[in-house]
């Protein structure tokens, strides 16, 4: 993989890279089974990706979605844009930590992960990177059933320089 990315910055073209991993010396403050169920709403998501399923991938989003203001429906038009304009979308994760909790009625998971979004830009047939994150924290619930993305800690786009967000997952 990081040979892969080395490769990506001297020019060579990244190969479509989609899977959720977790790294060797992972936390987990979680049982097995949650961690599975996790494991596979990130999959889930890269199945909806790689078809271009809107409407699954928004699926995988709670209801109660909020990344700095933005909603669920504010990120389905940002997903709506980036299928228009790009093929082959794909996403890497690489989980450190999950850390599950229950406050409440719902279980919550603030999962630790590195990755990144990579696509092929329809007008000019290049794989560019969308998006790439280091050490970030994804949000999830278990709403209806499933692990469901409730948001990210980042820091505001507004405050970051050159707008740096990321609100795909």
């Amino acid at each position: 993989m990081l040979l892969s990315a080395g490769l990506w910055l001297q020019g060579t073209t990244l190969p479509a890279l989609a899977e959720t991993k977790m790294s060797k010396q992972m936390e987990i403050q979680a049982n097995e089974k949650t961690v599975k169920e996790i494991l596979t709403a990130f999959d889930k998501a890269e199945k909806a990706l790689k078809a271009q399923d809107l409407d699954d991938l928004m699926a995988l989003y709670s209801k109660n979605y909020d990344y700095h203001g933005l909603t669920k429906n504010n990120v389905r038009d940002l997903w709506k844009d980036l299928f228009e304009k790009y093929r082959r979308i794909s996403s890497h994760h690489i989980f450190s930590k999950i850390v599950v909790t229950v406050d409440g009625k719902a279980p919550k998971a603030r999962i630790t992960c590195t990755g990144g979004l990579w696509a092929t830009a329809e007008s000019t047939g290049e794989r560019i990177i969308l998006d790439s994150w280091f050490e970030e924290v994804h949000r999830l619930v278990y709403e209806n059933g499933a692990w469901r993305i409730l948001g990210h800690d980042g820091e505001d786009q507004q405050a970051m320089q050159n707008g740096a967000a990321h609100p795909y997952f």
